[in-house]
């Protein structure tokens, strides 16, 4: 079977345009274009625009969806990867709503509201099967009880030394340096030392590491909302750091 544009643009609340610009940047070209001009798409064809449109949803521009995609050539396996995300964000929010209820509920009543009610959902442990999976149990317990033992203040410290490595990160992408740079590889000596503060990175885990960073679009989006390719960039720096510096 095969739909016209207009029928695909319908099902997908999106419009023709949006779907002849994906055309042109070569994102979602039509199974089939008419004589007269009219475009058709086929199953694989709204397969792949699902999975634009799953990218487009946790921010990643056009340049960094169409690099993902054409990364990743086994269809089955991404749209398995998209659903877990899913899956895990939709449990997240279950969570997060049910907790708002009970706030709301005991608030009303006068009734006292305990901490777990009232931030279930909210918390990093909601990774805790995936890291487990990833990097061990006790991977997981030593990085749980590092992260309960820090004040506010030093969680903030924390996460702020994330976000400007990654933003010079993405300053390095703009420009255009290249991964094995002197400039690049200053930014990954930062990043392993914050890596450093709560595991001992070898070079397995940094290699691993660089490519989740590209294959998982939750992490993926984190850099490339600085620039399409900055994960890509990362990626590659992490490698070569390793390769140089790690056993």
């Amino acid at each position: 079977m095969e739909w016209s544009i207009q029928e695909i643009a319908r099902a997908a609340g999106t419009t023709s345009r949006a779907l002849r610009h994906y055309g042109q940047l070569g994102l979602l070209r039509p199974s089939r274009t008419a004589a007269n001009g009219y475009r058709y798409y086929d199953q694989s064809a709204l397969v792949r625009l699902q999975r634009i449109l799953l990218l487009r949803e946790l921010g990643l521009g056009l340049a960094a969806t169409a690099e993902i995609l054409d990364g990743q050539q086994d269809t089955a396996a991404a749209l398995r990867r998209h659903l877990e995300v899913l899956e895990a964000e939709q449990e997240r929010i279950g969570r997060q709503i049910a907790s708002v209820k009970i706030t709301l509920r005991r608030t009303e009543r006068g009734e006292q509201l305990m901490p777990d009610e009232a931030f279930d959902g909210f918390d990093h442990t909601s990774y805790q099967e995936e890291v487990t999976q990833r990097w061990g149990k006790k991977a997981y317990e030593k990085g749980d009880r590092w992260w309960r033992s820090l004040s506010p203040s030093e969680k903030k410290a924390f996460q702020r030394t994330q976000h400007e490595i990654t933003q010079d990160y993405g300053r390095a992408r703009a420009a255009g340096v290249s991964p094995d740079s002197e400039r690049v590889q200053a930014i990954t000596r930062r990043h392993v030392e914050w890596l450093s503060i709560i595991t001992t990175p070898s070079k397995e885990y940094l290699v691993g590491l660089g490519e989740m960073y590209v294959a998982d679009p939750r992490f993926a989006v984190n850099y490339d909302r600085h620039g399409a390719g900055t994960a890509v960039l990362v990626r590659d720096a992490m490698k070569v750091y390793a390769e140089r510096n790690l056993r």
